[in-house]
């Protein structure tokens, strides 16, 4: 088949390379253009991310720099043709986001990982295999704002592997309480200004501007229902404490749900095997093997074991266990790599599960 043209937006930036890493040899897009600001534009891929005073090389990710990017020529944003284009992701920072998505979207499909558009009526927050069919609300968007496009933003990070592990409980339990403790990469504070050396070295920092307002609002949405053209929240009350630790990447999460139904932790397991056979992501080329992963070991998830497991989109839980504050209730500890499933790698997941529905 013919491959789809996209453009990265953002793209010299650790989340833009991350998009990079992500859309190598990939079967159904094809990076045709990238952007960046107008200190980048004009030059070859592998320049914009030298230094030119020490000659070294801002490669943030694993690996190589792709053989395909290296010499391509950084463009302005609005230099792009969207004329050429069918997807743009879009790895630029929030402030600056909702004013360049906005003008993209008016041609072109536009995946975020930005903050930007997240909390409009007739946007969508999705995660692939988790409220796919708020997708429709996509079409919606569209007719509302006169455009050929639309803007479709991930969530958070941090509500990434929340979401996804509240899912079947709120399904079939009927989660009505959730207090969730996050212990987050340094990773997810990005490079600048990011988290300096001296304060995260042996040390916690309790605190992340702005994260627990995001997560809390953010987990109703995406587990809320699609009626009448617009999304009703999920009946969960949230309550989350985030900090960051000293960890490199991936977000670990301590998690206590309260459900409407008795759940005892062996049917909690047996819950996330099952769903793991009915994911709608399942075959596409950046799914994991397994949706989600649960382990009997109570030393796991552990980040520097599970961020590796299914290429960063796994799902790890561990420590699922009764709960004794609740009549009926569990606690569990989550694992969620935030530069991958909760990152761009999530957002190229996302564009597959919308060209299969034929959004693309």
């Amino acid at each position: 088949m013919d491959k789809k043209r996209v453009a990265i937006v953002g793209v010299t930036g650790s989340v833009g390379q991350e998009f990079v890493q992500s859309l190598k040899n990939h079967p159904w897009f094809e990076v045709t253009q990238i952007a960046a600001s107008e200190r980048s534009a004009g030059k070859k891929y592998t320049e914009a991310i030298r230094d030119p005073n020490s000659g070294i090389v801002s490669w943030e990710v694993g690996g190589e720099i792709p053989e395909y990017i290296k010499e391509m020529i950084v463009k302005r944003i609005d230099e792009l043709d969207v004329s050429q284009l069918d997807l743009v992701f879009s790895a630029v920072e929030s402030v600056a986001a909702r004013d360049i998505e906005t003008k993209l979207a008016a041609d072109v499909p536009v995946i975020s990982t930005s903050s930007a558009y997240r909390y409009e009526e007739d946007v969508p927050i999705l995660i692939p295999g988790i409220n796919d069919e708020q997708s429709e609300l996509l079409e919606i968007q569209k007719k509302n704002r006169n455009w050929k496009g639309w803007v479709a933003p991930l969530p958070n990070c941090t509500t990434t592997g929340l979401a996804i592990t509240l899912k079947p409980l709120y399904e079939k339990y009927g989660a009505k309480k959730v207090m969730m403790t996050s212990m987050q990469a340094i990773s997810g504070g990005g490079r600048a200004p990011g988290v300096s050396a001296m304060n995260i070295t042996d040390n916690i920092i309790p605190y992340i501007p702005k994260e627990e307002g995001k997560v809390r609002v953010e987990t109703r949405k995406i587990l809320g229902k699609l009626i009448d053209g617009k999304i009703v929240d999920a009946d969960i009350k949230v309550s989350c404490t985030c900090t960051r630790v000293p960890v490199i990447d991936g977000h670990t999460e301590s998690v206590f749900v309260e459900t409407s139904q008795d759940i005892d932790p062996i049917t909690a397991k047996q819950m996330y095997d099952e769903y793991n056979k009915l994911i709608t992501v399942a075959g596409l080329p950046s799914a994991p093997k397994d949706y989600y992963a649960v382990h009997e070991d109570p030393t796991r998830p552990q980040p520097r074991i599970e961020r590796d497991v299914g290429d960063g989109m796994t799902t790890t839980i561990g420590r699922v266990e009764k709960e004794e504050l609740f009549d009926h209730g569990l606690k569990y500890m989550l694992f969620s790599h935030n530069k991958k499933m909760g990152s761009a790698k999530g957002a190229v997941l996302l564009a597959e599960m919308l060209y299969k529905k034929g959004k693309i």
